[in-house]
């Protein structure tokens, strides 16, 4: 717990979630945090969406969005690829819409200048 963090919106800072519900991707390429839960302030589009970009491309998801501004802050995924079969079910944010809060030294910081513990979740 060195780095205990709470993930806000970008867009109104509403709390999302925090990284003790985290799964930090273990693939540099993915620029999304993974987590088990998130609060109720997360709501998600009930019609699934098919990915056309990477790194979602062609893969079938939900969007996720802040329920006070309504900002995009990440997705569901539902069917994927092999490569990211292992975050099926899970909430996924996308570093550039969250903010964090770090505990430990009370400062915020853009998530994408965070370096969170690796957590195996293809086991």
């Amino acid at each position: 717990p060195e780095l205990c963090a709470v993930f806000h919106c970008r867009g109104c800072w509403t709390v999302l979630g925090d990284s003790l519900q985290l799964c930090a991707p273990e693939a540099p390429r993915l620029d999304f945090l993974a987590c088990f839960k998130v609060t109720s302030d997360v709501i998600w589009e009930d019609s699934p969406l098919i990915g056309l970009e990477e790194p979602l491309l062609g893969c079938a998801y939900n969007a996720l969005s802040c329920r006070s501004c309504g900002l995009s802050v990440g997705f569901i995924l539902h069917s994927a690829a092999s490569d990211l079969a292992h975050f099926r079910g899970l909430f996924c944010f996308f570093k550039d819409r969250i903010l964090c809060y770090l505990l430990k030294n009370q400062m915020v910081i853009e998530a994408s200048k965070v370096d969170f513990p690796a957590v195996t979740l293809k086991k």
